[in-house]
């Protein structure tokens, strides 16, 4: 097995903006690039490419670390606070939603040590922020000491099956699938908003109807207020190497998949009717609202604010979606604390993005 290495990097921005309006969210944070789960179907592969990296085994075994990611949100936060005049209610409506996750797990291995994410989402309570997170990984847990202070907060815990089998060999270094229920149950028990990702449903491995209504029925139990179900997308780069490890592990569904995505990045359309057709009536059967897409779609986005001129992409949002978001967060009313909380392609230039404030 390859030995991880981590390299420690800066930012100019935390904060990315989100200029493609079909995602629910207009603002991401991914406070690492590249990820220790090492999920061998992940979109996030893709990215690598950007700087002169493969998206093989580089995405699990070569982790980028914004070092100063907190500093670099504080910045952009308290400039956005001078521009309104310290009127935070006026500045988080402005700003809307922010997204941890949309590129990279913020809760992989290495934050139990680094706690990037952490001092990130220190910040978004201190400033109200409306957040949501996504991740495989019940260290989330850590952080409900912040995550119960914050006003509008939800997490997305991604599960695509309950196959102990399936997940060890396509997605090593992930947690099991019973730890990320306890992570639903526990998060839902302290009133966190969570839902679950069934994301990517891997065709031929984790999408017959049977073990779909299992995992449903299994996070409803566990107090899941919402699901997403989504099929996998593979993007050319990301192909090549999922194909590879599907050889090694399960050689028998590999020329299915040819087929099945041989025209591109999506299934084929006869394919994804089907699936969607059952995804939601799954979804209305456990009462669960959220997203069964399959290809591109369109979704409407509120309170979007204003773009600088030099705005571009963001990390990860165009790669991913809007089929892939869902159930954007609900107000929580909660008690305030006595003082808040201390502390398909995309540009190769994401750190570039301009603040608008």
């Amino acid at each position: 097995m390859a030995r991880t290495q981590y390299e420690r990097i800066t930012t100019k921005q935390t904060l990315n903006r989100v200029k493609e309006e079909r995602m629910p969210f207009d603002w991401s944070i991914n406070p690492y690039r590249g990820c220790g789960h090492g999920c061998s179907f992940c979109y996030a592969r893709a990215f690598q490419s950007f700087i002169g990296m493969g998206a093989e085994d580089e995405f699990q075994h070569h982790i980028f670390m914004k070092s100063n990611a907190a500093e670099a949100l504080e910045k952009q936060l308290s400039s956005a606070a001078r521009k309104f005049n310290y009127d935070i209610e006026a500045m988080r409506r402005s700003i809307g939603q922010v997204t941890i996750g949309t590129a990279t797990d913020p809760y992989q291995p290495i934050e139990g040590k680094e706690t990037l994410t952490r001092e990130c989402l220190k910040l978004l309570a201190k400033y109200r922020i409306s957040t949501s997170i996504t991740t495989r990984s019940p260290l989330v847990l850590r952080d409900l000491d912040i995550l119960t202070r914050m006003e509008n907060v939800s997490v997305n815990i991604s599960l695509n099956t309950l196959s102990g089998d399936v997940i060890r060999k396509l997605e090593p270094a992930s947690p099991h699938p019973e730890a990320r229920l306890d992570a639903i149950h526990r998060l839902s028990a302290a009133g966190i908003r969570t839902g679950l990702f069934v994301a990517p449903v891997l065709p031929f491995l984790t999408d017959e109807e049977p073990e779909l209504k299992e995992l449903l029925s299994q996070a409803k139990e566990r107090g899941v207020s919402f699901a997403m179900i989504s099929l996998l997308r593979l993007s050319r780069d990301v192909k090549k190497w999922y194909l590879e490890t599907l050889k090694h592990h399960f050689p028998e569904v590999v020329q299915s998949y040819r087929e099945l995505y041989g025209q591109g990045a999506y299934a084929e359309e006869h394919y994804v009717r089907s699936f969607k057709s059952m995804a939601s009536r799954l979804l209305n059967e456990y009462g669960l609202s959220g997203l069964t897409m399959g290809a591109p779609a369109a979704v409407n986005r509120s309170g979007p604010i204003a773009a600088s001129e030099n705005d571009t992409s963001d990390e990860g949002a165009n790669d991913h979606p809007a089929r892939e978001w869902a159930a954007p967060v609900r107000p929580r009313k909660l008690p305030q604390p006595a003082a808040p909380v201390s502390g398909e392609e995309l540009t190769p230039a994401v750190e570039q993005l301009s603040f608008p404030f």
